[in-house]
Protein backbone atom coordinates (compact mmCIF):
# COMPACT_ATOMS: atom_id res chain seq x y z
CA UNK A 1 0.00 0.00 0.00
CA UNK A 2 1.65 3.31 -1.09
CA UNK A 3 2.14 6.48 1.59
CA UNK A 4 -1.32 8.25 2.48
CA UNK A 5 -1.46 12.19 1.05
CA UNK A 6 -1.30 14.31 3.77
CA UNK A 7 -1.19 17.36 1.96
CA UNK A 8 -2.09 18.01 -1.81
CA UNK A 9 -2.30 16.16 -4.20
CA UNK A 10 -2.71 16.35 -8.17
CA UNK A 11 -5.45 15.41 -10.32
CA UNK A 12 -3.37 12.83 -11.95
CA UNK A 13 -2.23 11.26 -8.32
CA UNK A 14 -6.21 10.97 -7.54
CA UNK A 15 -6.87 9.34 -11.09
CA UNK A 16 -3.81 6.65 -10.31
CA UNK A 17 -5.11 6.23 -6.75
CA UNK A 18 -8.40 5.60 -8.37
CA UNK A 19 -6.86 3.17 -10.63
CA UNK A 20 -5.28 1.00 -8.20
CA UNK A 21 -8.79 0.05 -6.92
CA UNK A 22 -8.14 2.58 -3.57
CA UNK A 23 -11.24 3.79 -2.49
CA UNK A 24 -10.80 7.36 -0.68
CA UNK A 25 -13.46 9.23 0.71
CA UNK A 26 -13.07 12.38 -1.46
CA UNK A 27 -15.50 15.51 -0.33
CA UNK A 28 -16.85 18.36 -2.14
CA UNK A 29 -16.41 21.21 0.10
CA UNK A 30 -17.29 24.14 -2.56
CA UNK A 31 -18.81 27.13 -0.80
CA UNK A 32 -19.57 31.15 -1.28
CA UNK A 33 -20.11 33.13 1.66
CA UNK A 34 -22.55 35.61 -0.45
CA UNK A 35 -24.63 32.44 -1.25
CA UNK A 36 -24.37 29.45 1.17
CA UNK A 37 -26.40 27.70 -0.95
CA UNK A 38 -24.39 28.23 -4.30
CA UNK A 39 -21.65 25.20 -3.13
CA UNK A 40 -23.98 22.44 -2.92
CA UNK A 41 -25.92 23.31 -5.81
CA UNK A 42 -23.15 23.66 -8.02
CA UNK A 43 -21.67 19.83 -6.42
CA UNK A 44 -25.17 18.83 -7.92
CA UNK A 45 -24.84 20.32 -10.78
CA UNK A 46 -21.62 18.18 -11.76
CA UNK A 47 -18.96 16.69 -8.79
CA UNK A 48 -16.23 13.79 -8.94
CA UNK A 49 -17.73 10.54 -9.23
CA UNK A 50 -18.55 9.38 -6.32
CA UNK A 51 -17.55 12.63 -4.17
CA UNK A 52 -19.88 13.75 -1.21
CA UNK A 53 -20.75 17.01 -0.05
CA UNK A 54 -19.78 18.93 3.52
CA UNK A 55 -21.46 22.07 3.99
CA UNK A 56 -18.85 25.10 5.84
CA UNK A 57 -21.91 25.91 8.09
CA UNK A 58 -23.68 22.69 8.43
CA UNK A 59 -21.74 20.46 8.71
CA UNK A 60 -17.84 22.29 9.51
CA UNK A 61 -19.15 24.71 12.23
CA UNK A 62 -20.68 24.36 15.06
CA UNK A 63 -23.57 26.17 17.00
CA UNK A 64 -22.62 30.33 17.18
CA UNK A 65 -22.93 32.18 20.40
CA UNK A 66 -22.55 35.38 19.43
CA UNK A 67 -19.26 35.30 20.70
CA UNK A 68 -17.61 33.06 19.46
CA UNK A 69 -17.50 34.06 15.76
CA UNK A 70 -18.77 33.09 12.56
CA UNK A 71 -17.68 29.64 11.75
CA UNK A 72 -16.75 28.44 14.96
CA UNK A 73 -15.51 24.84 15.40
CA UNK A 74 -18.41 22.06 15.99
CA UNK A 75 -17.99 19.87 19.50
CA UNK A 76 -15.14 17.07 18.45
CA UNK A 77 -18.22 14.40 19.09
CA UNK A 78 -20.69 16.35 16.48
CA UNK A 79 -18.11 16.31 13.99
CA UNK A 80 -16.76 12.31 15.31
CA UNK A 81 -20.59 11.49 13.94
CA UNK A 82 -20.21 13.44 10.78
CA UNK A 83 -17.61 11.52 9.40
CA UNK A 84 -18.76 8.31 10.65
CA UNK A 85 -22.21 8.99 8.40
CA UNK A 86 -19.38 9.13 5.55
CA UNK A 87 -17.75 5.80 6.50
CA UNK A 88 -14.28 7.54 7.06
CA UNK A 89 -12.31 5.41 9.53
CA UNK A 90 -8.91 6.15 11.09
CA UNK A 91 -7.51 4.08 7.82
CA UNK A 92 -9.61 6.26 5.24
CA UNK A 93 -7.83 8.27 2.71
CA UNK A 94 -9.74 11.31 2.53
CA UNK A 95 -9.86 13.65 -0.17
CA UNK A 96 -11.24 17.14 -0.18
CA UNK A 97 -11.56 19.58 -2.49
CA UNK A 98 -13.90 22.80 -3.70
CA UNK A 99 -14.42 25.26 -6.60
CA UNK A 100 -12.72 28.11 -4.73
CA UNK A 101 -9.16 27.24 -5.03
CA UNK A 102 -8.56 24.99 -1.74
CA UNK A 103 -10.08 27.14 0.77
CA UNK A 104 -13.05 25.41 2.11
CA UNK A 105 -11.27 21.98 1.39
CA UNK A 106 -8.48 23.30 3.64
CA UNK A 107 -10.92 23.93 6.30
CA UNK A 108 -11.92 19.80 6.20
CA UNK A 109 -8.14 19.27 6.01
CA UNK A 110 -7.49 21.16 8.98
CA UNK A 111 -10.37 19.61 10.98
CA UNK A 112 -9.54 16.17 9.91
CA UNK A 113 -6.19 16.50 11.80
CA UNK A 114 -7.69 18.66 14.33
CA UNK A 115 -9.44 14.74 14.83
CA UNK A 116 -6.27 13.10 14.42
CA UNK A 117 -6.73 11.68 11.10
CA UNK A 118 -3.19 12.33 9.40
CA UNK A 119 -4.34 10.30 6.21
CA UNK A 120 -6.23 13.58 4.14
CA UNK A 121 -5.10 16.32 1.60
CA UNK A 122 -6.27 18.70 -1.27
CA UNK A 123 -6.82 18.03 -4.39
CA UNK A 124 -4.87 20.73 -5.91
CA UNK A 125 -6.72 22.91 -8.20
CA UNK A 126 -10.24 21.41 -7.24
CA UNK A 127 -12.47 20.51 -9.96
CA UNK A 128 -11.08 22.85 -12.25
CA UNK A 129 -8.12 20.50 -12.56
CA UNK A 130 -9.73 16.99 -12.37
CA UNK A 131 -12.27 18.20 -15.52
CA UNK A 132 -8.88 19.57 -17.34
CA UNK A 133 -6.87 16.45 -16.46
CA UNK A 134 -9.93 14.48 -18.43
CA UNK A 135 -11.78 13.08 -15.20
CA UNK A 136 -15.32 12.98 -15.80
CA UNK A 137 -18.36 15.05 -13.51
CA UNK A 138 -21.37 13.25 -12.72
CA UNK A 139 -24.93 14.47 -11.05
CA UNK A 140 -25.59 11.07 -9.44
CA UNK A 141 -25.51 10.83 -5.84
CA UNK A 142 -23.13 8.23 -4.57
CA UNK A 143 -23.94 6.67 -1.13
CA UNK A 144 -21.99 6.87 1.96
CA UNK A 145 -21.10 3.64 3.51
CA UNK A 146 -21.80 4.79 7.21
CA UNK A 147 -20.14 3.64 10.20
CA UNK A 148 -19.51 4.53 13.95
CA UNK A 149 -18.56 7.83 14.67
CA UNK A 150 -14.90 8.60 14.28
CA UNK A 151 -12.90 7.24 17.10
CA UNK A 152 -11.22 9.64 19.57
CA UNK A 153 -7.98 10.24 18.75
CA UNK A 154 -4.96 13.03 20.13
CA UNK A 155 -5.30 15.77 18.10
CA UNK A 156 -3.03 16.74 14.97
CA UNK A 157 -3.82 20.61 14.69
CA UNK A 158 -2.57 23.04 17.61
CA UNK A 159 -5.34 25.17 18.47
CA UNK A 160 -5.11 28.46 20.43
CA UNK A 161 -7.85 30.06 21.61
CA UNK A 162 -8.31 33.32 22.51
CA UNK A 163 -7.05 34.50 26.20
CA UNK A 164 -4.55 32.23 25.54
CA UNK A 165 -3.32 34.14 22.40
CA UNK A 166 -3.73 37.54 24.15
CA UNK A 167 -1.85 36.33 26.73
CA UNK A 168 1.15 35.08 24.48
CA UNK A 169 0.70 37.99 21.46
CA UNK A 170 4.59 39.28 22.22
CA UNK A 171 5.81 36.11 21.69
CA UNK A 172 4.61 34.32 18.88
CA UNK A 173 4.28 34.99 15.51
CA UNK A 174 0.63 36.10 13.94
CA UNK A 175 0.01 35.75 10.58
CA UNK A 176 -3.73 37.11 9.06
CA UNK A 177 -5.08 35.13 6.03
CA UNK A 178 -7.37 38.57 4.49
CA UNK A 179 -7.20 40.31 2.16
CA UNK A 180 -4.86 43.62 2.35
CA UNK A 181 -7.29 46.22 2.52
CA UNK A 182 -9.04 44.33 5.42
CA UNK A 183 -6.23 43.60 7.61
CA UNK A 184 -5.22 47.38 6.92
CA UNK A 185 -8.79 48.38 8.04
CA UNK A 186 -9.92 50.21 5.00
CA UNK A 187 -13.07 47.70 4.54
CA UNK A 188 -14.54 45.52 6.60
CA UNK A 189 -17.57 43.38 4.70
CA UNK A 190 -18.25 40.86 6.90
CA UNK A 191 -17.61 41.91 10.76
CA UNK A 192 -18.30 43.98 13.32
CA UNK A 193 -15.25 46.26 13.27
CA UNK A 194 -12.46 46.61 10.77
CA UNK A 195 -8.61 45.82 11.80
CA UNK A 196 -6.47 43.21 12.68
CA UNK A 197 -5.22 41.69 16.02
CA UNK A 198 -2.36 44.01 17.77
CA UNK A 199 1.08 42.18 16.16
CA UNK A 200 -0.09 40.60 13.13
CA UNK A 201 1.15 40.26 9.89
CA UNK A 202 -0.33 39.51 6.40
CA UNK A 203 -0.70 36.71 4.20
CA UNK A 204 -3.58 36.86 2.12
CA UNK A 205 -4.49 33.12 1.55
CA UNK A 206 -4.73 33.58 -2.12
CA UNK A 207 -0.91 34.35 -2.57
CA UNK A 208 -0.21 30.98 -1.92
CA UNK A 209 -2.01 30.12 -5.11
CA UNK A 210 -0.48 30.81 -9.08
CA UNK A 211 -2.13 32.09 -11.82
CA UNK A 212 -3.67 28.66 -12.18
CA UNK A 213 -5.47 28.53 -8.88
CA UNK A 214 -2.58 25.97 -8.21
CA UNK A 215 -0.81 26.06 -5.03
CA UNK A 216 2.65 27.29 -6.07
CA UNK A 217 5.89 25.24 -5.82
CA UNK A 218 7.05 24.06 -2.60
CA UNK A 219 10.33 25.85 -2.43
CA UNK A 220 8.30 29.44 -3.60
CA UNK A 221 5.92 28.73 -0.37
CA UNK A 222 8.83 27.92 2.19
CA UNK A 223 11.05 31.20 0.77
CA UNK A 224 7.76 33.01 1.38
CA UNK A 225 6.70 31.76 4.67
CA UNK A 226 10.13 31.55 6.14
CA UNK A 227 10.58 35.18 5.46
CA UNK A 228 7.11 35.60 6.95
CA UNK A 229 8.24 34.25 10.49
CA UNK A 230 11.53 34.92 10.82
CA UNK A 231 13.63 33.24 13.08
CA UNK A 232 10.50 32.18 14.92
CA UNK A 233 9.85 28.46 14.76
CA UNK A 234 6.41 26.95 13.16
CA UNK A 235 5.35 26.02 16.49
CA UNK A 236 5.38 29.57 17.53
CA UNK A 237 3.21 30.45 14.86
CA UNK A 238 -0.47 31.13 14.89
CA UNK A 239 -2.45 31.21 12.30
CA UNK A 240 -5.85 33.23 11.95
CA UNK A 241 -8.34 35.11 9.23
CA UNK A 242 -11.63 36.65 9.51
CA UNK A 243 -13.74 33.56 11.29
CA UNK A 244 -10.76 30.48 11.06
CA UNK A 245 -11.47 29.00 7.78
CA UNK A 246 -9.05 30.69 5.18
CA UNK A 247 -6.43 30.89 7.78
CA UNK A 248 -6.17 27.16 7.24
CA UNK A 249 -5.06 27.61 3.58
CA UNK A 250 -1.75 29.14 5.03
CA UNK A 251 -1.77 26.36 7.60
CA UNK A 252 -1.81 23.56 4.63
CA UNK A 253 0.71 25.80 2.92
CA UNK A 254 3.13 25.93 5.70
CA UNK A 255 2.85 22.06 6.66
CA UNK A 256 3.31 21.23 2.42
CA UNK A 257 6.49 23.25 1.96
CA UNK A 258 7.35 21.79 5.50
CA UNK A 259 7.16 24.30 8.29
CA UNK A 260 4.96 21.77 10.09
CA UNK A 261 3.40 22.33 13.75
CA UNK A 262 1.87 25.87 13.58
CA UNK A 263 -1.98 26.38 15.28
CA UNK A 264 -4.87 27.89 14.43
CA UNK A 265 -7.19 30.55 16.58
CA UNK A 266 -10.31 29.58 15.37
CA UNK A 267 -12.48 32.25 16.67
CA UNK A 268 -10.33 34.77 14.54
CA UNK A 269 -10.85 38.53 14.01
CA UNK A 270 -14.63 37.59 14.02
CA UNK A 271 -14.48 36.44 17.55
CA UNK A 272 -11.95 38.62 18.83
Amino acid sequence: MSAPYTTLLTAPQLRELLDTGAKPVIVDCSFDLADVHLGERSWREGHLPGSHYLHLDADLSGAKTGRNGRHPLPERAAFARTLGRLGITPQTQVVALDRQGGVYASRLWWMLRWMGHSAAAVLDGGVAAWTEAGGALVTSEAKPAPGAPYPERDSLAPVVLAEALAARLGNVRLIDARAAERFRGEVEPLDAAAGHIPGGLNRFFKDNLDAAGRFKPVAELRAAFSTLIGAQAPADVVHQCGSGVTACHNLLAMEHAGLAGSALYPGSWSEW
